[in-house]
């Protein structure tokens, strides 16, 4: 794990518009990234075509492409891991809009690239997320980061600035919300 104090101060030095800041700081994270990328996707389907490498290097290129305020570490990797789910999301919908015809000419067929239940499936979830959030962000940001970043209840509470036991709540709340809403 890099060093936190480390961290943040790489991440305001990038902030502050210091280029060597930001290669330093990917050199420093991109291990952890990696093993987020990792871990999202064995939760995927079998045979998925994105890569944890590449799924790290889009969410890298989202990430510094935006104009994130990071506070500390803890941030900064609850941001990776909700790029993350937006390149697996965008990855998900190409699929199924490819499978469906996506006007384009397929000369060859490999079941391993075909679109399948499960990016249907991603999608769903993706949409039930974007409903509770409409109806409870704090609860669809504790769900985002305990199952996309795979963050600490602890690291939850501080990203989010509440106690443990609101984002244990939170969690049992999401949980069974989205239980729920993928079942109907």
């Amino acid at each position: 794990m890099a060093d936190t104090g480390n961290l943040t101060v790489l991440m305001r030095a990038w902030q502050a518009g210091d280029g060597q800041a930001r290669e330093r700081l990917n050199a420093a994270v991109y291990q952890e990234l990696r093993v987020m990328a990792r871990r999202r996707l064995a939760g995927e389907r079998g045979g998925h075509t994105l890569q944890p490498t590449a799924l790290v290097h889009e969410a890298w290129l989202r990430m510094a492409d935006g104009d994130a305020d990071w506070r500390d570490r803890a941030h900064f990797f609850a941001t990776a891991a909700l790029h993350m789910r937006s390149v697996l999301v965008d990855h998900a919908r190409a699929r199924l809009a490819d499978k469906r015809g996506g006007g384009a000419l397929r000369v060859t067929l490999d079941d391993g690239l075909a679109a399948s239940d499960a990016d249907a499936d991603f999608l769903a979830l993706d949409q039930a997320l974007a409903e509770l959030e409409s109806e409870d962000a704090r609860t669809a940001k504790v769900i985002e980061l305990t199952y996309f970043a795979g963050l600490k209840r602890d690291e939850i509470a501080h990203v989010l600035e509440v106690s443990v036991p609101t984002v244990d709540r939170a969690l049992r709340f999401g949980r069974a919300w989205l239980r729920q809403a993928l079942a109907a």
